[in-house]
């Protein structure tokens, strides 16, 4: 009984941390959505656009890989808390580099159902992802 009570202790900060992570993943993707000028989850839902789900999907991927990092590394919630915030302007920016810096015309080419500028949308947000993980170990 007392290796199960032991195994439970950390139980209420998991659904903390948990919740949170989930309501982040929420606010990432409705504030995404509607900075990016092309609205992918119209054209993923109603237009079955392969590109925009895949650069989506990256994009979520990615977020999440940094949200994971926060919560592996963060002292607190609040401090959770501003890494989340973090996270979420890592990915605007690098949506921001891609489409102004590397591909100016990656929101036609999504929009058109390019699978090759989705897949770079996706590459790009999940690397954005993984070294924003890696950055918050302190």
């Amino acid at each position: 009984m007392e290796v199960l009570t032991n195994s439970l202790a950390g139980l209420g900060a998991f659904l903390l941390y948990f919740a949170l992570s989930l309501a982040f993943l929420l606010v990432f993707k409705f504030v995404y959505v509607r900075f990016t000028p092309h609205d992918e989850w119209k054209l993923v839902k109603e237009d079955q656009n392969i590109a925009a789900a895949i650069g989506l999907s990256g994009s979520i991927i990615g977020y999440c890989l940094a949200i994971a990092g926060a919560a592996s590394n963060s002292v607190n919630l609040i401090d959770f808390a501003i890494w989340g915030v973090v996270a979420l302007f890592a990915q605007l920016i690098a949506f921001a580099i891609l489409r102004f810096g590397f591909m100016p015309r990656i929101v036609e080419r999504i929009e058109a159902g390019e699978i090759p500028a989705g897949i770079v949308m996706a590459a790009t947000s999940v690397s954005v992802g993984l070294l924003n993980a890696a950055c918050m170990t302190y």
